[in-house]
Formats: C-alpha cells, sequence, structure tokens
C-alpha cells in the first residue's frame, strides 16, 4: 500500500512538472510538438558551468530549423530517473533525454529511438559509444566521457619525502606511500563516500585492469563474469583491507561521495582519490583549492603481475530520443546539435568535463587533464559500467555491510553472481 502510495505521488509530481513542456496531442505521445516544439529532459541544463553548452547547442539547431521551439527542463538528479520513469509511462516524456552511461539507459531501451540511422556520420568523431548502446543498436549520442581515474596530492606527498613525479606502480608500494604520508603529515590514504553505495563502483572499475588478467576484463564487459574468481575476489578483498587498516577517511558510509569525500581530498585531509572526469569530483574542482600543479593522475597501482593497468573509462552522459517522439529526425538532429563540436568545447571550458570528442584541444588545461586524455587513447571500459542498475544497487549496499565488517567477501560475491545472472 505504500508503495502504491508513492509511486502515485511520484506520478503526480512528473505530470505536473510535464504539464506545460510542450502540446502531446494524445495519451501516449511525448510533450513536444513536432511542428514547432521540442523538450528536452537532463540534469544539467540548470547548471550555470552549462549554461554555454546549451546555448551553443541550441544555436546549432537553430540555424537547421529556425521554427523550432527547444525547452529544457531541468530536473533534480537525485530524482531524475523515478520522475522519468513516471512521466513515460503517463505518457508524457520529454522528446530528448539524458543518460547515464551504462545500466540506466539499457535498462530503458524499450522506451527509447534506436539512433543508428541518424547518428552515422558522428561515429568516427565522438568516442564513448558502447556505454549507450545494447544489442547493436545505438540509444544516445555521447556528449562526455566519464572514467575513473586516480587522483593524488602532489603536495603531500612532496611533505612526506616522495617523489611527487613518480608514484607508486603497485599495490604495495601504494599501501607503504601511504604509510609514509600518515606517519609525516597526518593525512589518510584514500577519500572515500559510500553513503550512495557510489564508492565501490569507484573502486571496482578503478583497479579492475590492475587486478584482473586482460582476458578476464574482456571476458567482464562482455558479460561472461566469474565473480568468484580470485581476481575478481582480491578486488573486494582490497576494498575490505583498506576498511580494516584505516586507509580511508573516516566513517565512509556515512560521508556522501557528491561532494563530501572529494571535499576530503581537496582540503588535504587524504592524499588520494578516486575521482572523475565528468564536471564534478575532477581536475578542474581539484586544481581550484590545490593548484592545476598539484594535481597529479597515477596509473592504477598494478595488483596482479599478469593485468595490465590502463585508465576505465565509458560514454558519461548522452542524449537519447523518446520511441514515441512525432517527428525523429528533428530529435536526432537536436541530439547532435549537443554532441557537436563547438558545444562540447564549450562543456569542456566552463565545466571541465572531458569531452566525447577528444580532437578538442586540452593542452592548455593543465598535467592532469593531459595525461587523463593520453590515457584515454589506451583505456578501457569501466567494469561497473557493465552491471545492469539492479546489480549496482545490490553491490552498493553489500559494500557497505563489508566496510561495517557484517558481511564476508565469500558471501557478497555469491550474491553478486546471483543477482548479475538473474
Amino acid at each position: 500500500m505504500k508503495q502504491r502510495t508513492l509511486f502515485s505521488a511520484v506520478l503526480t509530481v512528473a505530470l505536473a512538472l510535464t504539464a506545460g513542456c510542450g502540446s502531446a496531442a494524445g495519451p501516449a505521445a511525448p510533450s513536444g510538438d513536432a511542428s514547432g516544439k521540442l523538450v528536452v529532459w537532463d540534469w544539467k541544463s540548470g547548471d550555470a558551468k552549462a549554461a554555454g553548452y546549451v546555448a551553443k547547442a541550441k544555436a546549432e539547431f537553430a540555424k537547421q530549423h529556425p521554427g523550432v521551439t527547444v525547452e529544457f527542463v531541468a530536473q533534480p538528479y537525485d530524482q531524475y530517473y523515478t520522475l522519468l520513469g513516471a512521466a513515460v509511462q503517463a505518457g508524457r516524456g520529454p522528446d530528448v533525454m539524458l543518460f547515464n552511461g551504462g545500466g540506466q539507459i539499457r535498462d530503458r531501451v524499450g522506451d527509447l529511438l534506436p539512433l543508428d540511422p541518424y547518428v552515422a556520420d558522428d561515429r568516427s568523431r565522438l568516442s564513448g559509444w558502447d556505454a549507450f548502446s545494447k544489442d547493436g543498436k545505438v540509444y544516445a549520442e555521447p556528449v562526455t566521457l566519464q572514467g575513473h581515474p586516480i587522483y593524488f596530492d602532489k603536495g603531500l606527498y612532496q611533505k612526506a619525502g616522495l617523489n611527487p613525479e613518480a608514484p607508486p606502480r603497485t599495490w604495495d608500494e601504494f599501501v607503504g606511500d601511504c604509510g609514509t604520508i600518515a606517519a609525516k603529515t597526518g593525512a589518510k590514504c584514500l577519500a572515500l563516500g559510500n553513503k550512495e553505495g557510489a564508492g565501490i563502483q569507484f573502486f571496482l572499475s578503478a583497479l579492475g585492469s590492475a587486478s584482473l588478467t586482460p582476458q578476464e576484463y574482456t571476458d567482464w564487459i562482455a558479460g561472461k563474469r566469474t565473480w568468484t574468481a580470485p581476481d575478481v575476489k582480491r578486488i573486494f578483498e582490497l576494498w575490505k583491507q583498506a576498511g580494516d587498516t584505516g586507509l580511508n577517511t573516516d566513517g565512509p558510509n556515512s560521508t556522501a561521495m557528491f561532494n563530501d569525500a572529494f571535499a576530503l581530498f581537496q582540503s588535504g585531509k587524504a592524499a588520494n582519490v578516486i575521482g572523475l572526469m565528468s564536471d564534478v569530483g575532477h581536475w578542474k574542482d581539484f586544481a581550484e583549492f590545490l593548484g592545476a600543479d598539484k594535481v597529479g593522475v597515477m596509473t592504477a597501482p598494478q595488483v596482479n603481475p599478469a593485468a595490465t593497468p590502463s585508465l576505465p573509462y565509458d560514454g558519461g552522459i548522452g542524449y537519447a530520443v523518446a520511441k514515441g517522439t512525432k517527428d525523429p529526425k528533428l530529435a536526432a538532429d537536436l541530439v547532435r546539435s549537443l554532441s557537436s563540436t563547438d558545444a562540447l568545447k564549450s562543456f569542456f571550458t566552463d565545466s571541465g568535463a572531458i569531452a566525447a570528442d577528444t580532437s578538442i584541444d586540452v593542452s592548455a588545461a593543465g598535467p592532469a587533464v593531459a595525461k587523463i586524455v593520453s590515457d584515454v587513447k589506451s583505456g578501457k571500459p569501466a567494469l561497473h559500467v557493465a552491471l545492469s542498475s539492479k546489480t549496482l544497487d545490490l553491490m552498493g549496499r553489500l559494500s557497505q555491510q563489508l566496510l561495517s565488517g557484517s558481511i564476508g567477501v565469500d558471501e557478497v560475491l555469491q550474491q553478486l553472481a546471483a543477482s548479475d545472472k538473474g
């Protein structure tokens, strides 16, 4: 009964939000009107850092379709997918919508239009398509790349007598350097926020290429996952050990990653953090506090000698088109404008997000972003992006229990294996 009441409340909010968004002709139509209006839902357009990007994209689209109005409706990110799902179910969803790559979009492709016929000319220009694809079809065009570099505070490494230009290459060296830093500066090893259960996603992907063999990595991305394999188990053992041995900042299960964990790093409370490549928790945010020359990016410290450490990345965010939009080509043209080179240049400049168009010049942004963009060339898809949203939710809860000591690694892996098959 409570669930039904909650859904009704969410649906009411979603319908209220979409009531003024376009001119839907019937209960099954999206809220845009192909005769002169398209409605876009996202969580970015209300951000001041994205204002220039949105303006550039709208101007690009207006050159092709001067008579069409584009209305952006910015939704709160923490409610976005709930509101979107309710609106789509009620037949009042937008024409174009923003998605994270991975499980969030793959779980919803039944409501989306395959974009392959419309975006073929952009395939060679942009990276990150796989994160928005399912069963060989593309459902969104990438805007940014999302990955999980390991950032480190060069100032703390230097203060501890370590060489910040030669970060640790193996996990044992990493832990040893953390001990030195703790003894000489008082800073913790890793800034961690796992209140949302997202910390384990970052940890799994950041250390995955340093722990799995290349074949294991390829199999994982292809869906041939063996959760109980020793190399997979080792990642979860390290997650638990990092908590048990005090490598993490205090209280990770009560610390929000966005943005409390990142604040701990940029305030000098931790020497390292697994961060992002998008427009939060990334090189540009950290540089504002530490200085651009003090933000380091290291290759994942090697756990398994048979592994090949690399940068984990995928498509970050991308815009999709509703299956029922009245004019698919019109909506797809808007999506292409939202990933145009000029628009993406603006997004990178204003927000620091690594654009899906990697031809954009980033040379003036400093050494950290230069290394990230360079590492993209040999990067591999992030392990957690290959998982369903259901498995990710379960992994988040279990990771909290691992940190609290209320569950063991073997039981965690058994539950995840069962979820991943379900």
